[in-house]
């Protein structure tokens, strides 16, 4: 009751809550008509009043209902309507004055729409493209009636194919006429200049020379043509930019413009660019299996959502770590930060309704949700510090609040191999007499290597002679078929002149038994007698051990002792299937007489 009313919200917990769960159902309205994703939603302090308002870029139908939507508590507190789709959304400190209330920049088509106090400020437009000089001459051709609209057409045809620098939105409209359309599109445009224009595919936000919360941010925008600006926040002017193989789609900023900073990039051509301030290239490059379709940092990692259900991370130079695959396609990611707790994961959506919350590559929690969810945003909503918002693609809204006694375990709830594997080992520094062996290792490689199978050989052939010498002298009384799944080993027992003979046999097949089996022993009647020298076995069932045994009686009386052979066979057959040598001990009692 203490959290529902820091937030001022009344019944909102639901009946059906698990205790068990980490997290709190602070709020479900699933006709809340809200379609957006997670480049357009952003938590923020609008009033200074320390009661954070959740910001949405709605998309609604995609032609109509397009608004900027401010929400308090689990209701609608402004709406403003915007004149195009919105493609991004962020909260920015643009100045040092009192109150500090933060500013609303909402990135749509070519411009940037600034509302300060949810009214509207300031408007910036990108710069104009370098028009293609060939296409103006022949639409100044046009103008003068010298070209009629169908030799209009296949001259811009011409134009698309082969220019350097692509066509205006203009030429393009007109290449999509039919012919009977195009002499009234050439009388309606062919007085007015031709201007190329980008539009904004993503925009971030850069701390211009402190790294606290409240500091003045500049924008970061990435544009259709590749280009990124960096915008001051005062006067709305270009600061830096820089240039992509392609264009940007998802962005992330971090540092700060007057020191340092690293602004990583996915684009549209597969690969993840990372941006320093020192070069207007990009410094590292990653190149991605499947398309990226989320982008967090996580400290000084990477974290990559990718088509093909898998996340993968990589350091800020751009190497791999590790992949985790996931049971369905992402829709959504967004970075969970507990400053408080000093803990961060990384929340991910999913195709098939769940919410998977990552730390490294190790699944901690999961989070099912009644629709796909389309957006994701964690942070302080209300006064409230652990809050996650989501919305579905049904237009859903769903708040929930993390408990304040909620632990997330750092093993990996996911079945696979153990943490400790994924931790890298501590492998020293290179030494000088490391660098000397592997330089002498070099140059005589070929020297070394016939030495090694020459001592190789060696070894084989005394493993050999030692095999050979102990099945000769029986050392040990263990012996295995070839041609049948049997084994059997020998105990002797006792001192003499009498001794207990131990056969054990076990049948080593899976699943297949064994029968019509004997054993016969071979020795010298001289030396020994036994009462039984012949014996049936009975059927061997697999993995069982069956014992047999008999008792032989020494003769002899000069302290003298032999070799007992025994043969298992088939009956009916003369080759035994298995043979073993039984070294008799010396009969202690008859030579004692």
């Amino acid at each position: 009751a203490v959290r529902c009313s820091a937030l001022e919200w009344s019944g909102c917990y639901r009946n059906e809550e698990i205790a068990s769960s980490k997290w709190l159902d602070a709020h479900y309205d699933p006709v809340a008509n809200l379609y957006t994703f997670s480049s357009c939603i952003a938590l923020s302090d609008l009033h200074g009043d320390g009661e954070n308002k959740l910001v949405v870029g709605d998309l609604g139908t995609g032609v109509c209902n397009v608004k900027l939507k401010v929400y308090r508590g689990t209701g609608v507190l402004s709406e403003s309507t915007l004149l195009d789709l919105p493609t991004g959304l962020v909260s920015f400190l643009m100045d040092l004055h009192e109150p500090r209330t933060p500013a609303i920049a909402v990135a749509s088509g070519p411009f940037i729409y600034v509302y300060k106090n949810l009214r509207p400020y300031f408007k910036f437009t990108l710069p104009s493209l370098e028009v293609n000089p060939l296409e103006q001459d022949v639409w100044s051709q046009a103008k003068e009636d010298m070209i009629d609209p169908m030799t209009l057409k296949e001259m811009l045809e011409g134009l698309r194919d082969k220019a350097e620098i692509p066509l205006s939105v203009r030429s393009l409209r007109f290449l999509m006429l039919e012919p009977q359309e195009m002499e009234n599109f050439v009388l309606l445009h062919k007085e007015q200049p031709i201007r190329r224009q980008t539009v904004i595919t993503c925009i971030g936000m850069l701390k211009k020379n402190m790294a606290d919360e409240d500091a003045v941010s500049c924008l970061v925008i990435g544009t259709e043509n590749g280009d990124v600006y960096i915008l001051d926040p005062e006067a709305f002017t270009i600061l830096y930019k820089m240039s992509l193989p392609s264009s940007p789609t998802l962005m992330d900023v971090t540092g700060q413009f007057d020191v340092e900073f690293r602004i990583t990039v996915a684009c549209r051509n597969g690969n993840i660019y990372i941006l320093r301030r020192d070069s207007p290239k990009p410094k590292y490059c990653i190149e991605l299996s499947s398309h990226p379709v989320g982008l967090v940092r996580m400290g000084k990692n990477v974290v990559v959502g990718c088509t093909h259900e898998t996340l993968h991370g990589y350091t800020q130079k751009g190497k791999k770590l590790w992949t985790a695959y996931l049971p369905a396609p992402v829709t959504a990611m967004a970075l969970m930060d507990l400053p408080t707790r000093g803990f961060q994961a990384v929340l991910v959506g999913l195709a098939n309704c769940e919410v998977h919350m990552y730390r490294d590559k190790n699944l901690i929690s999961t989070i099912k949700t009644p629709d796909v969810v389309t957006s994701i945003c964690f942070g302080r909503y209300g006064r409230e510090d652990g809050t996650l918002i989501m919305t579905t693609k049904g237009g859903g809204l769903i708040v929930k609040i993390l408990k304040r006694t909620a632990v997330f375990d750092d093993r990996d709830s996911a079945p696979g191999p153990p943490i400790a594997q994924s931790i890298r080992l501590n492998v020293p520094k290179k030494t000088k007499l490391y660098v000397d062996q592997t330089l002498r290792e070099r140059e005589n490689a070929v020297a070394m290597h016939r030495a090694f199978q020459m001592d190789l050989s060696r070894l084989r052939l005394a493993a050999a002679r030692a095999y050979v010498k102990a099945l000769e002298s029986s050392l040990t009384p263990m012996s295995a078929s070839l041609t049948e799944p049997l084994k059997m080993n020998a105990v002797v027992q006792g001192l003499g002149p009498s001794f207990k003979l131990t056969l054990n046999i076990q049948n080593t097949a899976s699943c297949r038994p064994v029968m019509n089996l004997a054993i016969s022993f071979l020795y010298d009647e001289n030396l020994y007698s036994m009462r039984t020298a012949f014996f049936k076995i009975p059927l061997l069932v697999p993995g069982l051990n069956y014992p047999i045994d008999t008792f032989v009686e020494c003769l002899s009386d000069k302290g003298i002792s032999d070799i007992i052979k025994v043969f298992v066979l088939r009956e009916g057959k003369s080759a035994p299937l298995l043979t073993a040598h039984i070294n008799m001990p010396v009969s202690e009692g008859l030579a004692l007489n």
